[in-house]
């Protein structure tokens, strides 16, 4: 029949069905995902209960905007240019290496002392130690003195270490009495002191300001280079501005330690406040140095300029300047003064930069603008007389020098006054604290919803990832698929476990229970799945060649004696009179589940050694009789290709309504090729996620290149799995049907 499905709803179906089989796959894995889940759950918990909890220290810095400079006005210039926020510069100078170094060499953070803490809970135990009295001790748990167990504290003052011992852990030892020992990772001595005393040997000084530790507590003790602790601290410091152009700087420090933390912060702050005040006095000291050497010629200007002038007026007898030339002169003399002060502007910007920087640059565009203005005012004064002309000229001289002098002596007292200044443009406003009841790390509710849900993840990767890698078939159809038609589907019986345990268990066979599920639990739908195939080989007998059913399997632990075993016992529960013949003579255990003794079985028979009324066996079923497989012999394929074994199965096959071989796998050993050769019908066993439709279609291979054609498949151990869709519980739809009471 021509299929009329549009391609677009086959690939629709196709992407349910696995979207299904994706969920059913994470159904079945519950128990792994919750299992990871809850672990992780725990693991989370408890690492946020025992981790140690880190503080954050804040302080609170204002900016406050420099003055500006009477002479250099290059904050004028840097307006107009535009240049970096000057919060930005002074985050940079606050976190540089002269501050944090500084901080270091102060604070000694380049000697780290670190308690030895009993694993995972001893850390905890020392940090809720909470001492009665000043340099009180916890007692040691176990005995164990050289763990700190709480209120152990070392301060060195001063550790020198050669070189090649920078950034390499040194172990301090408290001894009796406030003595130490110093010792290197080979357990050698260093050093041995006590409390305030310094001692050097071999290139080792050392002076321990407090010891408080009972003897024989250990310390780990790193003394850090300089260069490598800076750039830890500049990484750990944090500086940033609260809101745009505020000029507030927020600081912050974490540590476990809140006091350390508060210590480091208020020292770095402190150390940037003195800083900025030298940097201030600094510049105001250049500048008035560049002052004091000008004022001199400026003088000596002014003097010569009033010299011309009552010259000028005696020899013209007091010659008085009009109206007009005064305001021609007060607008020249405004513009040469604003020159003379461009142009001490730039002698002072020449000695700070080149010649091509953006302020130097502009500064000689205003300078050209203020000249072309004064050009223009000097071609008005062409036009006045000439006793005018000189008047304004010598007028103008000393006007401009005079303004000039007295700005430079202004400018001369203000800066002398911030020179001798204490006070920079920063100061502290909010000095360093912590909030010691609420630690920023760990989060504990965050770290414990991380850690399920990785916990959750990972089983749920790990339950896909077992599918993905399990091969084994799962439905019915594949089989069927390969050519191979499944004559039924047995559901995965707990009471098979619990009887194969008890058969395989090394128990005396007398105390031994039964190892015939069909026996021990006949309502088991297992046992209900093998009815339903000894009716369908009821039906494919009649078309065998006589009346020997070999039962095989690909690959060892399918089941197949438990098919067998089970298969024989219903069969004469029916009426039937059935032999059962254990073939595998390598690893056969029939005669455990029949609690059987292991000799006088096949293998005797096969060497000729006892007859077939000595080989043959009744068990506890009615009808049931069984051939274990006897000793192992040294060569069984051999035996089984004996004409003893083919006048074997001519003679029981007469006598018996079935009979039954059991034999081993096809892919490990020859045998069940040799038996085939013999039977009217076989069967293999293939195992539910066990065995490969790979694995079973070399199986089959081989089953035909020994040309035995095999009849079917049992398919077992089928387990109830939502990943198991379209099949019901246990695939082509097994019911339970029993009576209630």
């Amino acid at each position: 029949m021509q299929n009329n499905t549009p391609p677009t709803a086959q690939q629709h179906d196709s992407d349910e069905i696995d979207l299904l089989a994706l969920l059913g796959a994470l159904i079945d894995g519950k128990w792994i995902i919750a299992g990871f889940t809850v672990c992780f759950a725990v693991i989370g918990v408890a690492y946020a209960l025992l981790a140690t909890p880190v503080y954050q220290a804040n302080a609170l810095i204002q900016i406050e905007e420099k003055s500006g400079n009477t002479l250099s006005g290059l904050g004028e210039l840097s307006d107009m240019l535009g240049s970096t926020p000057e919060a930005v510069t002074e985050i940079e100078l606050l976190k540089s290496r002269a501050v944090i170094g500084q901080a270091v060499d102060n604070l000694k953070l380049d000697i780290i002392v670190e308690p030895h803490y009993f694993p995972i809970i001893g850390r905890w135990m020392a940090r809720r130690y909470q001492p009665e009295t000043k340099g009180e001790i916890a007692s040691p748990l176990l005995g164990f003195d050289s763990f700190a167990w709480g209120g152990e504290n070392v301060d060195i003052f001063q550790l020198d270490v050669p070189s090649s011992y920078l950034s390499k852990p040194l172990e301090l030892i408290a001894g009796e009495n406030n003595t130490y020992t110093l010792y290197n990772d080979d357990g050698e001595i260093l050093l041995q002191g006590a409390v305030g005393e310094q001692v050097s040997s071999s290139g080792f000084t050392m002076q321990v300001k407090t010891l408080n530790a009972r003897p024989e507590t250990r310390f780990d003790v790193i003394k850090q280079r300089k260069l490598n602790t800076i750039i830890d601290y500049q990484q750990q410091l944090g500086a940033a501005e609260r809101g745009k152009d505020s000029g507030i700087i927020s600081l912050s420090m974490q540590h476990d330690d809140p006091q350390y933390a508060i210590s480091i912060l208020d020292e770095v702050s402190r150390l940037y406040v003195r800083q900025n005040v030298e940097r201030n006095s600094a510049e105001a000291a250049q500048s008035l140095e560049f002052l004091r050497e000008q004022l001199p010629q400026v003088r000596k200007e002014l003097e010569r300029y009033e010299q011309a002038l009552n010259e000028y007026q005696t020899s013209t007898k007091s010659v008085d300047i009009t109206i007009e030339t005064q305001a021609i002169l007060d607008q020249i003399v405004e513009l040469d003064t604003l020159i003379s002060e461009q142009n001490l502007k730039r002698a002072e910007m020449e000695r700070r930069f080149t010649r091509q920087h953006p302020s130097y640059q502009a500064l000689l565009d205003q300078m050209e603008q203020l000249k072309r203005q004064k050009a223009e005012l000097t071609s008005k004064v062409e036009s006045l007389p000439a006793t005018q002309q000189e008047l304004l000229r010598l007028t103008r001289d000393v006007a401009v020098t005079t303004e000039v002098y007295t700005t430079m002596l202004n400018s001369t007292q203000e800066l002398d006054v911030l020179r001798a200044g204490t006070v920079g443009n920063v100061r502290v406003i909010d000095t360093a604290d912590v909030n010691v009841e609420q630690p920023v790390k760990p989060q504990k509710a965050l770290i414990a919803i991380i850690a399920t849900l990785l916990g959750g993840f990972i089983g749920v990767a790990l339950v896909l990832l077992r599918k993905a890698l399990n091969r084994g078939v799962e439905d019915p159809d594949v089989i069927e698929q390969l050519g191979l038609p499944v004559y039924a589907t047995i559901p995965f019986s707990r009471d098979q476990e619990v009887v194969e345990g008890g058969v395989k268990s090394r128990r005396p066979a007398a105390t031994a229970t039964s190892g015939l599920l069909a026996v021990t639990n006949p309502a088991d739908l297992a046992i209900e799945a093998l009815r339903s195939l000894r009716t369908s080989l009821h039906f494919a007998r009649l078309e065998a060649k006589n009346n020997i059913l070999m039962i095989s399997g690909p690959s060892p632990g399918v089941g197949k004696s438990f098919v067998s075993a089970n298969l024989g016992a219903i069969m004469a529960q029916a009426g039937q009179r059935v032999l059962l013949i254990d073939a595998d003579m390598r690893k056969g255990y029939l005669n455990k589940l029949f609690k059987l003794p292991a000799e006088n079985g096949l293998s005797e028979l096969l060497a000729t050694r006892i007859t077939s009324k000595d080989a043959i066996y009744q068990t506890e079923v009615e009808g049931l009789q069984v051939v274990p497989r006897g000793q192992i012999p040294p060569n069984p394929s051999e035996l089984l290709m004996h004409a003893n074994f083919t006048s074997f199965l001519d003679n029981v096959k007469d006598e018996y309504d079935i009979v039954i071989v059991d034999t081993p796998p096809i892919l490990a050993v020859t045998d069940a090729a040799i038996v085939g050769r013999h039977v009217g019908m076989s069967l293999i066993v293939t195992r539910f996620a066990v065995n490969a439709a790979k694995e079973i279609e070399v199986a089959m291979r081989r089953f035909e290149q020994n040309d035995i054609q095999l009849k079917g498949a049992i398919f077992n151990a089928v387990e109830k799995k939502a990943s198991s869709y379209g099949y019901g519980n246990y695939g082509y739809y097994n019911y339970e049907y029993k009576s209630d009471k």
